[in-house]
């Protein structure tokens, strides 16, 4: 079992006095359900796991009254061995997004206030795209007030380093060469570097990585990808709507053509000739509300804030977990990126990964596209200012990030980044960072 940042969270969340119902909502297969049946066998002396997408039968016992009495009698008929004492026993609601009266009742358990409850979630964040209703036809409302709604990823960067044993001390080191500003020692700085190359390929999702770290066997982590994706493909067909299944499979499968086309934004041509955003918008939000991909925003400006500065129709997508975008490429394309025989993807590759880092920290992605000349991949807020950030695969030249460090009364800007594979170095106004400090740059 892998140590993953969730149960810190779920710590400090028991730990709470008066705590609500927790919600932990991500993307199939990122390792939700383990985590939260490990943290609650070691934090409660009984636990009642609810699994609403295997057993489909345990919905019917939300279908009359939600009294949590009247639940808990259910609960312990249709249960075997289930024992519910107060203060004692956790309650887990897996894939509560197919049983909507269940949620419902996270309000009166809270209330009632004798029973944890965790839940887990992989695609609430799509139910504005369907009824959300009970099994017959019904409304169910979603409890605002008495939940906690915690965002999950697939394992990040440093969960990937905890994973390969990577001793706490090695970052901490880190840490402190970055700030200040000294660089990496070299046999420290190459297995990084091989670490991050590997991380590009077999990215967060925990059965991946267990594969990988068992066997390094690339061909065994290429096969549970690809399952994954297969399962994404299957959610779209069980909850997407009817009339909208076709549009977002369509959408889906242009990712890897979308993203091969460096420093382009998103074109909606480019899932089928001729395809426009009132066809398809709707489709990518739906993938977006999945968990599956990311936006990343164009600028108008580069001042901060960001989020106000952001162009709503001109955006670039990226896959969420880089090691599902690899897996969605051509064959040979993991060999490549671990042997460094890359060509003409390498780029894509590589903002992909950055993007990834980025948004499994939390952050909201942007970047910065004036001209055809001035371009620059991602923008981020970092100790209180707006910094560029110019990824590359190797160490090419940020012609873009110069420019704006040329001009900094025209771009606001007075501090950059670049990131790509060299070792820590200051170079005027622009740090050169290897990839793998990327998940240091936490500060906003």
């Amino acid at each position: 079992m892998f140590k993953r940042k969730i149960d810190s969270i779920l710590k400090r969340w028991k730990e709470q006095p008066d705590h609500k119902p927790i919600v932990i909502k991500g993307c199939r297969q990122c390792g939700k359900t383990s985590s939260v049946l490990e943290f609650a066998r070691k934090n409660y002396k009984n636990v009642v796991y609810l699994d609403f997408n295997e057993q489909e039968d345990l919905r019917t016992i939300f279908d009359g009254s939600l009294q949590v009495d009247k639940l808990i009698l259910s609960l312990s008929a249709t249960i075997p061995q289930s024992t519910f004492i107060p203060g004692e026993t956790c309650i887990v609601f897996d894939e509560i997004q197919d049983c909507p009266r269940a949620r419902m009742a996270l309000k009166y358990f809270k209330l009632d206030g004798r029973f944890d409850i965790i839940c887990t979630g992989s695609l609430l964040g799509v139910n504005g795209y369907r009824n959300d209703n009970d099994r017959h036809g019904n409304v169910a409302s979603i409890p605002v007030g008495f939940e906690t709604i915690v965002d999950m990823f697939p394992m990040d960067y440093e969960e990937w380093l905890w994973a390969n044993g990577m001793p706490n001390e090695v970052i901490e080191m880190l840490k402190t060469c970055l700030e200040q500003e000294e660089q990496v020692a070299t046999a420290i700085h190459n297995r990084l570097r091989e670490l991050f190359l590997q991380y590009i390929v077999v990215g967060g999702m925990p059965e991946a990585v267990t594969i990988y770290a068992n066997t390094h066997d690339i061909n065994q982590v290429i096969s549970v990808q690809r399952n994954i994706v297969d399962q994404y493909k299957a959610d779209m067909v069980k909850y997407a709507p009817n009339d909208a299944k076709a549009r977002i499979r369509e959408c889906f499968e242009s990712l890897p053509k979308q993203l091969s086309r460096e420093n382009k934004k998103f074109s909606y041509s480019a899932i089928r000739h001729g395809g426009r955003g009132r066809q398809y918008s709707s489709s990518l939000q739906w993938i977006e509300d999945a968990g599956i991909i990311r936006r990343c925003y164009n600028l108008s400006i580069t001042e901060l804030p960001l989020s106000g500065n952001a162009i709503d129709d001109a955006f670039k997508v990226y896959m969420a977990d880089t090691g599902l975008f690899v897996s969605m490429l051509e064959e040979g394309a993991q060999h490549d990126i671990l042997n460094g025989n890359l060509l003409s993807y390498k780029g894509a590759i590589f903002e992909n990964a950055i993007a990834d880092v980025l948004g499994k920290m939390g952050r909201k992605l942007y970047y910065f596209h004036k001209t055809d000349s001035v371009e620059v991949d991602f923008v981020m807020r970092h100790k209180g200012e707006c910094k560029p950030v110019e990824c590359k695969a190797t160490n090419g030249n940020a012609k873009s990030l110069k420019t704006i460090m040329k001009h900094q009364e025209k771009y606001h800007v007075t501090n950059a980044f670049k990131i790509g594979d060299f070792n820590l170095e200051r170079n005027g106004a622009i740090l050169n960072i290897p990839h793998y400090m990327t998940f240091l740059l936490n500060e906003v």
